[in-house]
């Protein structure tokens, strides 16, 4: 529309200039058309980033399928389906009574345990005192066989007896070692029986949101089996995969290795973005689509980003000096985009201009700008090549 209500002042012009219905003014070469009122801003050369878009699908951080550990009919479901969860909140009750039995069959022979090796250390201690005195016997009979007062087989018989309580208590250590290995055997069955006791109540994993319940209370439940009763995804934090060019491969990788790369993820139709860091490059790049995968993750405080839902990505790789103008001094036409020049002699020319990424509320000029120059951002519609203007406020955005 600018372009035909520009071609049509001109059309004008010609019009009364053919026509001779020039002025005084027209024919001593002053200008035809008074000052036009525009508003100007000036070029500006600022730091800015260099940003690569994709578009992405947000992964659960982690995803977890909650199944028993034990086998029992299933009593209770503690949680909501499609509710968030703590790690440690309890999920599902089996039923306990047959581990608890365990448990007490355990414990008691444990004790049984106990109380045999009290009575093996016992006679391990008769034994031994038996093995000291008959010992003391062999001795005194050797002196005495020395000496001539007893006899040869008198201390034979001594010595066979000390023999004899030396194996005793040899056989009675080994007794003790054997019961004290039963005594540990049945602690840990315990502690196996303590455990299975505690796998009847099923607790969360992990911190997450709890989806559709799969198994309902009365069922019976198998130890490990194929089916899952809920799946818990994590979704704070949360992954977010994207593709972008190979070319940007080389870049990525070398920004990675010297910083955080930063990157924005934004719901496809939404306005609330999260913030998050580029954690992964993958090792290889995609030959059917000619891009390499990335991932980044996200604290998703605000709960913004779901698994499986596409976003748009921003991903910065860097920052660069660059030209910046108003986007709103832009005009499209017929060859391409175009701004309008203000010249010293507040005279105007329109310029073609190569534009770039925006960059809130300004764009880049990559082509046909240079800094300090000052161009257009509101009244094009009535400009022309050598137009005079007269420069006006800009419109406060908070009048109205």
């Amino acid at each position: 529309m600018r372009c035909r209500m520009h071609f049509a002042a001109v059309a004008a012009l010609n019009i009364f200039l053919i026509t001779g219905c020039s002025s005084p003014q027209a024919q001593s070469g002053a200008p035809v058309f008074p000052p036009v009122p525009v508003v100007v801003a000036q070029a500006t050369e600022e730091a800015v980033p260099i940003l690569v878009r994709a578009v992405g699908t947000a992964e659960a951080y982690s995803t977890v399928e909650v199944k028993a550990q034990v086998a029992g009919p299933l009593m209770s479901v503690k949680f909501t389906e499609g509710a968030m969860v703590n790690q440690g909140d309890l999920l599902f009750e089996i039923d306990s009574r047959p581990f608890r039995e365990a448990v007490r069959q355990a414990q008691a022979a444990v004790a049984k345990d106990g109380a045999q090796l009290r009575v093996a250390e016992a006679t391990l201690a008769r034994t031994r005192a038996q093995l000291k005195n008959a010992q003391a016997d062999a001795a005194r009979f050797e002196q005495l066989s020395k000496e001539g007062i007893s006899t040869r087989q008198q201390e034979d018989q001594i010595r066979t007896a000390a023999e004899v309580a030396q194996h005793s208590v040899a056989a009675d250590e080994a007794s003790i070692e054997t019961i004290r290995a039963v005594l540990e055997s049945d602690r840990a069955a315990v502690e196996q029986a303590n455990i299975n006791l505690a796998y009847c109540e099923i607790r969360a994993p992990l911190s997450g949101r709890a989806g559709n319940l799969l198994l309902h209370p009365g069922n019976l439940v198998k130890a490990n089996g194929d089916n899952a009763l809920v799946v818990i995804n994590q979704i704070k934090p949360i992954f977010v995969t994207f593709g972008v060019p190979e070319r940007y491969l080389n870049t990525v990788s070398l920004q990675q290795s010297r910083q955080k790369l930063m990157v924005e993820a934004t719901p496809d139709k939404g306005t609330e973005h999260e913030s998050g860091t580029l954690t992964v490059i993958d090792n290889a790049v995609d030959s059917n689509t000619g891009t390499i995968r990335l991932k980044a993750v996200f604290e998703n405080k605000g709960g913004h980003l779901w698994p499986g839902q596409f976003v748009n990505v921003v991903l910065t790789l860097d920052t660069e000096r660059s030209v910046l103008i108003p986007s709103e001094a832009v005009q499209v036409s017929q060859q391409g985009s175009l701004v309008y020049v203000v010249k010293t002699d507040q005279s105007v020319e329109p310029r073609p201009v190569t534009v770039g990424q925006g960059v809130s509320g300004k764009v880049i000029v990559e082509k046909g700008v240079s800094p300090g120059e000052t161009i257009v951002t509101d009244g094009q519609s009535r400009l022309f090549p050598g137009a005079k203007i007269t420069t006006a406020a800009p419109a406060d955005p908070k009048a109205n």
